[in-house]
């Protein structure tokens, strides 16, 4: 197990104004309009979600990464929990042409107008039941998806995550080191359940026998 950066990149490339996040709206009916996961949470105004989710290339750099780092073959296969959009598997797609990729996400909005170039491989489904054998997946991702279960459907979820990975792992989830990073993430965040120290995101992993690597987001 590691703590490894691979989001950083990404999320920084996203301005935010966190007192005008709740100040401006009714933050608590936008905070319950996000956890649909529908059409309001990826495509329409921002204080739902992400005001517009749409394919821009900027996580081939974060595939690319993950391929380099976990030295995945050609043919490897991978597996993104909470997948979306399918656009993080179709960068997969894009450098590992042989790989086979597999995606499932709660949403059935982000599956029905995910990348059409993987949409075939995505299905609806739940971080803490997977439809897969054992030891299915070269790599299993999950990224930004860990942080919305509540603690025993995290549990669950982290022990499905390993139970499907036969050789690599890597989630990413939101987490705060001082007070400053906790006000802001409460102020910015609208499906996150589970507010956690990297401390107790480590204790939950361990916990949940997870031995894969991890990296935390950060609202400074």
């Amino acid at each position: 197990m590691a703590e490894i950066d691979f989001i950083t990149r990404v999320h920084t490339a996203t301005k935010r104004d966190y007192l005008e996040r709740v100040v401006e709206h009714d933050k608590a009916e936008c905070a319950e309009i996000a956890g649909r996961f529908g059409k309001d949470y990826w495509d329409g105004d921002r204080r739902h979600g992400f005001g517009g989710y749409r394919y821009d290339g900027r996580w081939n750099v974060v595939a690319q990464a993950m391929v380099d780092h976990y030295g995945l073959k050609p043919d490897a296969s991978i597996l993104d929990v909470g997948c979306g959009k399918g656009f993080l598997l179709y960068e997969f797609t894009r450098i590992l042409p042989q790989a086979t990729v597999a995606g499932i996400d709660v949403s059935a909005y982000g599956i029905e107008n995910a990348k059409e170039e993987v949409q075939p491989f995505l299905q609806v489904g739940n971080a803490n039941s997977l439809s897969f054998e054992d030891d299915s997946f070269d790599l299993v991702v999950s990224i930004n998806t860990f942080h919305n279960l509540y603690n025993y459907d995290l549990h669950a979820a982290l022990s499905e995550m390993q139970r499907v990975s036969r050789g690599s792992a890597y989630l990413t989830v939101e987490s705060y080191r001082t007070e400053r990073e906790k006000v802001n993430l409460m102020y910015w965040q609208l499906t996150c359940r589970a507010f956690m120290t990297p401390a107790e995101w480590q204790w939950a992993f361990q916990q949940a026998g997870y031995t894969g690597d991890w990296g935390f987001i950060y609202f400074e």
